[in-house]
């Protein structure tokens, strides 16, 4: 039977591939809003265009071989690049929150090479990470945190969407036949945030089952490209799942560390 961090350990790598092949996908395709993403660099739309596949089959291949075959050094550069792509879209003129949205993307490979112990020599850097190496009390309490944060930013980035009305978003709900979609986006909204505060004060298995299942649902709305988005946000789902094993062993080993006293 998997330990807990092993279980935790194989749902990151899956997030991961998921995030990364999505994500590649979508520059195989050429998908129109990345040319905002290359114009912040100066780079024209012809020049975009051209760029898009060759970007889109590296992220395809890390994605691939941290799936297979993870190592340190592509973790650790998967998320400077999820964190420099996330970013761009604010930089392109995007609200802030599309940023924070995406702490999935650059939050699975963090936190899987915080699992894995962290880089502590730059041989290390390229060695397999082990899914059956031991991990010790500290290290899973760190991946916990870390989850805990990513999760909090990922549902509030959403949230936070939703109740500045993003077009895209309000598209959803009104192709689900909602005849107030400005209405729907802010009762999802508030849940969102509401999510978020839970997730980053106390997450509690059963409350963070919903919205795991919530969120993989309603990834699935998209109105073009449904499964290719889907995909593209494993790291969303998948860092909640990871955090729904983890939390289950933290607050199973604060109720043995609490003292009990008999009267």
């Amino acid at each position: 039977m998997l330990r807990t961090e092993q279980k935790i350990h194989y749902v990151l790598r899956v997030a991961i591939a998921m995030c990364f092949i999505g994500h590649g996908i979508f520059g195989i395709i050429t998908k129109e809003v990345w040319c905002n993403y290359f114009a912040v660099f100066g780079i024209g739309t012809d020049t975009a265009y051209a760029l898009m596949p060759w970007v889109g089959a590296v992220d395809i291949l890390m994605g691939v071989v941290m799936l297979f075959y993870p190592i340190r050094a592509i973790a650790l550069w998967l998320v400077i690049w999820a964190t420099i792509t996330a970013f761009l879209r604010p930089a392109s003129g995007e609200p802030f929150a599309e940023f924070i949205e995406r702490a999935g993307n650059f939050g699975a490979p963090l936190a899987l090479l915080i699992l894995s112990g962290g880089i502590k020599s730059f041989r290390q850097l390229f060695a397999r990470i082990d899914a059956n190496a031991s991990v010790d009390e500290k290290t899973i309490n760190n991946v916990f945190n870390c989850l805990k944060i990513v999760g909090f930013l990922l549902m509030i980035g959403h949230g936070w969407l939703n109740l500045i009305q993003k077009k895209s978003l309000l598209g959803q709900y009104a192709s689900l036949g909602f005849t107030s979609p400005a209405k729907m986006a802010q009762f999802v909204g508030v849940f969102e945030i509401a999510a978020a505060l839970i997730i980053l004060i106390k997450p509690v298995r059963t409350v963070l089952l919903v919205f795991i299942l919530w969120k993989i649902s309603s990834e699935l709305l998209y109105p073009h490209y449904e499964l290719f988005e889907w995909i593209e946000r494993g790291g969303s789902y998948g860092t909640l799942i990871a955090l729904w094993f983890a939390t289950k062993h933290f607050f199973s080993n604060l109720t043995i560390a609490s003292p009990h006293t008999n009267k």
